[in-house]
């Protein structure tokens, strides 16, 4: 929530903030949960950055990795779809998220994947941050194997707020896009949510 706030207050008017924009020493305290993607010329998105509690979670330096890499692979492709669609329609997008070690504990978490643009404008980034919504004995002890997405929410930007929770099938991460009356609506695990925010 905090991120999200941050990120809608340095984008003010416009769809989304530049990266040299985001200033760490205004969130010094999310840091280590913090992580940027970055989309490259292949269509691969990768982690340009990650913190020190998100890598401790996988047990690993996440820098230069794939985002889908984190989840189970049967949803990688649909993960992908979906961060794509954040940069492309500059919506954020708050995930839930089960993740599972290799002994089978499990852990809830939550993502907010929010667009950010290139110093020279290009929207192909993501801010976002990563956050268990408990703290077992385990934790950062015992490394995640994978994630399996459980549900998602667009947040409501002008309120500054996150919307309701939707969930849906692990698989179903699918984003599409889908045109009604001129408004732009999406289908996001087979619910339909209606963009708030700017009007005009």
């Amino acid at each position: 929530m905090e991120l999200f706030q941050y990120w809608n207050a340095v984008r003010g008017e416009r769809d989304l903030p530049r990266r040299d924009e985001i200033d760490p020493a205004h969130i010094r305290s999310l840091l280590p949960d913090l992580f940027i993607l970055q989309r490259r010329a292949s269509g691969d998105i990768c982690f340009r950055l990650a913190g020190t509690r998100l890598c401790a979670l996988f047990g690993r330096e996440l820098r230069e990795q794939h985002f889908c890499d984190l989840w189970l692979g049967s949803e990688a492709d649909g993960i992908t779809r979906t961060t794509n669609q954040v940069m492309t329609q500059c919506t954020p997008m708050l995930l839930y998220a089960r993740g599972a070690t290799e002994a089978g504990d499990e852990l809830d978490l939550e993502l907010l994947l929010a667009p950010l643009a290139s110093s020279d404008g290009a929207n192909d980034r993501l801010l976002g941050a990563l956050s268990a919504l408990a703290r077992p004995a385990w934790l950062h002890m015992t490394p995640l194997a994978h994630l399996v997405a459980t549900g998602l929410s667009v947040p409501d930007i002008a309120r500054n707020l996150p919307a309701e929770r939707s969930y849906g099938k692990a698989a179903d991460t699918k984003v599409s896009v889908a045109g009604s009356g001129g408004r732009n609506n999406r289908k996001l695990f087979h619910l339909r949510i209606l963009d708030g925010g700017k009007g005009g």
